[in-house]
């Protein structure tokens, strides 16, 4: 990436308007008593610049709350002067815009993506397995990056300094950028596991605990590619897979006591 080595390779005349500014503009233009939601900015990552440091990483991850399926992570470097317009935290955006912005930014910006599976997810929990894909993504950019903003309250396990931005994905532009990545690559990703294991309806939910999905479990019992230990699951896995659940023995039962007792004399 020729384009990230400082400051004076970012013309004026691309740099964008204050947000403030901006963002009074766009609630002057909506209807008494709505409320505009002001768009990220790339504001933090242009203070960096500023100080010479650069490339700067914006990641983030998507599936954390499903029953089935990967977290997937993305990290993201976007090019100051080729940012796609319209760029805004996943959530906000249709799945059609999101597949737009998703071809857009793999054009213009370097990133890279990172998955941990059910089992990792099983091994660690889910926390552990999102802060682990996320620190994969960022190792696997092209060009190391000099500093990393990621979306939350826990900072990732970096070669550079890190920020954890609450709410980062509607407030930092590269954030935002590595949240539509995350999440169009999964969707994309639980519409083929959809194709490996048919009706549960991973195509329409991508694998999260609405009444369509809760139902299929009940009804097919899990799947490979659930994780074991959410509560649906486990309820699933007591009905179809009863020799699956580890039972703690229970240490008060009379019949344990009386062995221990007896082992004792």
């Amino acid at each position: 990436m020729r384009w990230g080595h400082g400051i004076s390779t970012i013309p004026r005349m691309i740099r964008e308007k204050p947000a403030k500014e901006k963002f009074a503009k766009d609630q002057a233009k909506l209807p008494a008593g709505v409320i505009a939601v002001a768009p990220p900015s790339f504001r933090r990552e242009r203070a960096l610049i500023k100080r010479g440091v650069w490339p700067v990483a914006g990641c983030d991850e998507a599936g954390r709350g499903p029953l089935a399926g990967p977290v997937v992570a993305a990290a993201v470097i976007l090019d100051p002067k080729r940012i796609p317009k319209g760029i805004d935290d996943s959530k906000r955006l249709t799945p059609e815009r999101r597949e737009e912005l998703f071809e857009q930014i793999c054009a213009t910006s370097s990133f890279a993506i990172a998955f941990g599976s059910p089992g990792r997810i099983d091994r660690d929990n889910i926390l552990r397995a999102s802060l682990w894909a996320l620190a994969r993504a960022v190792a696997a950019l092209p060009e190391a990056p000099k500093h990393v903003f990621v979306d939350g309250r826990d900072r990732i396990d970096t070669a550079c300094d890190c920020d954890a931005v609450i709410g980062g994905d509607g407030l930092v532009m590269s954030i935002a950028a590595a949240s539509i990545i995350a999440k169009v690559t999964r969707d994309r990703l639980m519409c083929a596991l959809a194709q490996d294991c048919p009706g549960y309806g991973f195509e329409s939910h991508k694998g999260y605990s609405v009444p369509e999905h809760l139902e299929a479990l009940d009804r097919l019992g899990p799947s490979v590619h659930h994780r074991s230990f959410f509560a649906p699951v486990i309820a699933a896995r007591e009905k179809h897979q009863p020799r699956t659940i580890k039972r703690e023995p229970d240490m008060f039962a009379e019949t344990q006591i009386d062995v221990d007792v007896s082992s004792a004399i």
